[in-house]
């Protein structure tokens, strides 16, 4: 059954990225009591099996140390304390190697399920915790229910296995009794080793429960209800009038820096008034013409008017200005299906300022041709109706004035 949130809507929905990294900085990751306890243990075995004979020659030698005085000192209380502080002092010395590993052990097994994490948030006064109800509810519910399981289940296991390990070697505790005492203490030692070990590796069987369970219990405390799940969608992808906003605000941007392109152009492509294109052509530096700027409608007349301002020729060619649009990118080269096309209108763009300027007769206009198929479908029929009444020619300078040469010559 679904958990339930606060305001009574039932948590659902699997906690997302940015949930359980929020759940994480407040201290919420899953732990394993057991699998701490049992990582300590065997590093407390591992710790005495290197260190513990070393640590027993010491301890060993310390006490014959405090016990040999010499008859002179035998009543002299200062000497006694004196030696006491001594002896104090070399055996935390002698213990402080195991005790510096026990307290790295003791730091780093709690983060081997969750990982590091450290918030003051759950020590922060919660009301719930003073609630009878919610108390009661920690005392027999199903956590409670979980913890009772598994301390039985510790008791059985670590029982059962002292059990078989002392009938195990009952012959060994057998044969020390008929020992000197310093082999039997050796024995007992290694005995003792080897039951600590086993015994801390036998909780494997309740940390290999207890694992599972901590998971599913921390996904389930942070589960989402739907709603929650729409308001940090809200807040981490944006209101959707805000991210509206910083489109227009990009696309302004974006245009602005396109019309600073317009005046580098060599022709802007026109419908006349619903589309315009502009190219850029340099043989040294140019596999292809590229489109620098283009747009539609009240974009496409910016260009133009830009266009005009510059010096720029506006060639009327609606099918190759509608082909240029729907089919290149900005600041990339034109496709290779309208390389003849523009050809065409370049070659005249040339031409006719080669004969502006000498003062010559203006050159033919082009009629440059779309490949079939070329322009969108939907496109097609639309603007062929939108532009079937606009004059194929029309070349136009600085905005108003219309080359009489230029018409006439197309008449």
């Amino acid at each position: 059954m679904a958990q339930e949130s606060e305001d009574g809507q039932e948590k659902t929905e699997e906690p997302t990225p940015k949930r359980r990294e929020d759940s994480r900085k407040k201290g919420q990751v899953p732990r394993s009591r057991e699998l701490t306890t049992m990582l300590i243990l065997l590093i407390a075995a591992l710790a005495m099996l290197f260190l513990g004979s070393w640590m027993g020659g010491r301890l060993t030698s310390l006490l014959e140390w405090s016990f040999t005085v010499d008859r002179s000192h035998l009543y002299d209380p200062e000497f006694a304390i004196q030696r006491l502080h001594e002896a104090i002092g070399h055996g935390l010395l002698t213990v402080t190697p195991f005790i510096a590993v026990m307290m790295l052990a003791a730091l780093l097994a709690p983060t081997a399920l969750g990982g590091w994490s450290f918030s003051f948030h759950p020590m922060a006064p919660k009301p719930e915790k003073l609630s009878p109800l919610k108390g009661f509810q920690r005392m027999f519910g199903t956590k409670a229910a979980v913890e009772l399981g598994k301390a039985l289940g510790k008791v059985l296991v670590i029982g059962g296995t002292a059990v078989g390990l002392f009938v195990l070697f009952f012959d060994h505790f057998f044969l020390m009794s008929q020992q000197p005492l310093g082999p039997a203490m050796a024995e007992g030692v290694r005995l003792f080793y080897i039951f600590f070990f086993l015994l801390a590796l036998s909780m494997i069987a309740v940390v290999a429960i207890d694992i599972p369970y901590q998971i599913y219990d921390h996904t389930q405390k942070i589960r989402m209800t739907r709603q929650e799940v729409k308001e940090e969608y809200k807040q981490t992808e944006g209101k959707p009038e805000v991210k509206q906003r910083i489109r227009e605000q990009q696309r302004e941007i974006s245009n602005r820096r396109m019309m600073e392109q317009v005046p580098n152009a060599d022709v802007v492509i026109t419908n006349p008034a619903h589309f315009a294109v502009a190219l850029q052509y340099d043989q040294a530096r140019m596999r292809a013409p590229k489109v620098i700027a283009k747009g539609t409608d009240l974009v496409a007349s910016r260009i133009r008017a830009v266009a005009e301002e510059h010096g720029i020729l506006i060639f009327q060619a609606p099918p190759l200005a509608r082909a240029l649009y729907y089919s290149a990118e900005l600041e990339q080269e034109i496709p290779a299906e309208l390389y003849f096309a523009v050809a065409q209108v370049l070659a005249y763009v040339y031409q006719f300022q080669a004969a502006k300027q000498r003062g010559w007769e203006p050159p033919e206009r082009p009629k440059p041709e779309v490949p079939k198929g070329f322009e969108p479908e939907g496109e097609r029929g639309a603007s062929g109706g939108r532009d079937s009444g606009a004059a194929a020619g029309g070349d136009r300078r600085d905005g108003s004035q219309r080359d009489n040469r230029g018409e006439s010559g197309r008449r």
